[in-house]
């Protein structure tokens, strides 16, 4: 984990980030925000109502009664995937435990056939997980598009002779700006910017540039998570992809720590962790691949920034799911990843979403990272909510 110098907040209309601090109301905790609701209207107001958000300034709860002969962990199962969002044993059995508590049932085994139950506090895995299965959806897509094979104008066809050099050269050239529109086509923003920035600054060869692009993409199809976030955990991480990224326990492109159980031993190398700092960034996404495997990131699919983060940070905190509580992360942290940037408030779900945002803001420029998209819709309206977060 890679730490920030110490930082002394001070109280103004604004948090360290420049966020406006927002009104704190019981309901800015015991739902989404608002804001989220505005920027889903904004971005996708023609979304169909299986699967999206309810409009602003609807109070309907979700809620639900219990049938005879069902079970916590499958009641949340069927509630996610009437949503659009298929879930797996693992994510189920977490969530219903979230469930349990916001229900002050002290026995998830125990329920009983004409119980409500409330189920609000879904409403932020379910967030989460719709805008990741929707980058991997733009993912899929974009990857389709660019195994479509080529269309040459017709009088071109006609007047180039691939006998010659000349004609040769003409359809190479033709070749490397149809790949090139193919990769802007892509949709990962955050990720392309942050290779591009990777290779300007020597963490990767410029020949590497496709293939690193094709790993994480790859990475991304296994565990199920957006590959935008996988770059801005790698900018909170190592400066954005830098394979010699180190704070003395830690190395490496995501950190891996030293000890017994920890990623430099998931990754091989637990009897010497500072040889990690010799392998590429192309070498070391094998060990991430690895290491993901290892702590089950997969189970946990459709994998959100905050999970996806929490499993390189402290893969136990994963436990914790309610978006304002409290997680058991010990060690000095970034100031990025605490309530408003203050390191003496506590880290959140909701605080981890909004600092890694903001880092990437900052380290790639806001008009990059923020570029209007339903997905960035989504993940810049955590963001505000963070802004207000508390310990419930």
């Amino acid at each position: 984990m890679r730490l920030d110098p110490s930082y002394n907040p001070q109280l103004s209309a604004s948090d360290a980030s420049e966020i406006p601090k927002l009104p704190r109301s019981q309901l800015a905790f015991a739902r989404t925000a608002p804001a989220f609701t505005r920027a889903m209207a904004s971005a996708s107001a023609s979304a169909s109502q299986t699967g999206a958000l309810a409009p602003e300034g609807s109070t309907e709860a979700w809620s639900t009664s219990v049938r005879s002969g069902q079970t916590l962990t499958g009641i949340v199962r069927e509630q996610m995937a009437g949503r659009g969002v298929n879930i797996s044993n693992n994510e189920a059995m977490r969530l219903a435990q979230t469930v349990a508590r916001s229900n002050n049932i002290s026995n998830p085994d125990m329920i009983h056939p004409g119980q409500k139950l409330n189920l609000d506090g879904l409403n932020f895995s379910l967030q989460q997980a719709q805008a990741v299965n929707q980058a991997i959806a733009a993912n899929k897509a974009a990857a389709a598009a660019a195994t479509a094979p080529a269309v040459t104008p017709a009088a071109n066809v006609n007047t180039l002779n691939t006998n010659t050099a000349m004609g040769n050269t003409a359809l190479a050239g033709t070749a490397q700006v149809q790949l090139l529109t193919r990769s802007d086509r892509s949709g990962n923003v955050v990720l392309e910017k942050t290779i591009d920035r990777a290779i300007e600054k020597g963490f990767i060869p410029v020949q590497d540039k496709q293939a690193v692009m094709n790993k994480i993409v790859q990475l991304s199809q296994e565990h199920r998570f957006a590959p935008d976030d996988f770059a801005r955990l790698t900018l909170m991480e190592s400066d954005g992809m830098n394979p010699k990224a180190s704070n003395s326990r830690c190395h490496g492109i995501i950190q891996f720590c030293d000890g017994p159980d920890r990623g430099a031993a998931s990754a091989g190398f637990g009897a010497n962790p500072k040889a990690i700092l010799g392998h590429s960034v192309l070498k070391q996404l094998d060990m991430v691949g690895k290491y993901f495997n290892d702590t089950g990131l997969k189970n946990y699919g459709p994998v959100g920034l905050d999970d996806l983060y929490l499993t390189v940070l402290t893969p136990a905190a994963r436990n914790e799911t309610r978006p304002n509580a409290a997680l058991n992360i010990q060690g000095q942290q970034a100031a990025y990843l605490h309530v408003n940037r203050d390191i003496r408030a506590p880290i959140t779900r909701n605080s981890i979403l909004a600092g890694l945002h903001q880092n990437a803001n900052e380290r790639l420029g806001t008009e990059v990272a923020q570029r209007p998209s339903l997905q960035a819709a989504r993940l810049s309206a955590y963001a505000a909510q963070a802004a207000v977060s508390e310990v419930r």
